[in-house]
């Protein structure tokens, strides 16, 4: 009884070393000012989808351990948006609903970020115009910084062995190095 409860315990922390680094890159200025995410809830949220995203598909590729510590990820991620809302004064009736409704669209991210990935940086492309630039109009050099981004993020973070997984580390380039880039694989 008390081995599972250190494990949990322990799944918790490395979780939120995860979680930690996950919306620390996502508030990252260069993306907001660089690279034209909207600098608004909707995108914030949609980069910390991004980047959860990364980590998440990144643990669950490697072994049970580190699946587990994926779903508690996960849901530490849904409970801080809980908090955010609440915070935004949603009361305790649209809570539940909003939480379902962010939990299909980072599913959906995910899904679509792991399709584009595969599919070239012109699908890729349009699934961030779609998603990640819903409410702006960046530049055409602004999205190629950002598929060049996402291809690097997803090398990195890809090359953490799972040894430092389950130590809670996580990977992220330098997001300053995508400004004004092509969608060429650039080197982390």
């Amino acid at each position: 009884m008390l081995g599972r409860i250190q494990q949990r315990r322990t799944r918790r922390k490395l979780a939120a070393s995860h979680y930690e680094a996950i919306v620390a890159q996502s508030r990252e200025p260069a993306f907001y000012a660089h690279l034209g995410v909207p600098d608004t809830m909707l995108g914030r949220y949609e980069m910390v989808c991004l980047h959860a995203y990364l980590v998440l598909t990144r643990l669950k590729r490697e072994s049970e351990e580190c699946a587990q510590v994926a779903q508690t990820l996960h849901d530490l991620i849904f409970d801080d948006f809980d908090v955010a809302l609440r915070e935004a004064g949603l009361g305790d009736m649209g809570i539940g609903h909003r939480i379902k409704k962010l939990a299909r669209n980072l599913h959906g991210r995910i899904s679509v970020y792991e399709s584009g990935l595969a599919a070239g940086d012109s699908a890729l492309d349009e699934i961030l115009r779609r998603n990640l630039y819903a409410s702006a109009e960046p530049e055409p050099a602004q999205v190629a910084g950002m598929i060049a981004y996402l291809r690097a993020a997803r090398g990195l973070i890809d090359e953490v062995s799972a040894s430092a997984l389950l130590e809670g580390r996580s990977s992220f380039p330098d997001s300053t190095a995508f400004v004004g880039r092509s969608a060429e694989v650039i080197e982390p």
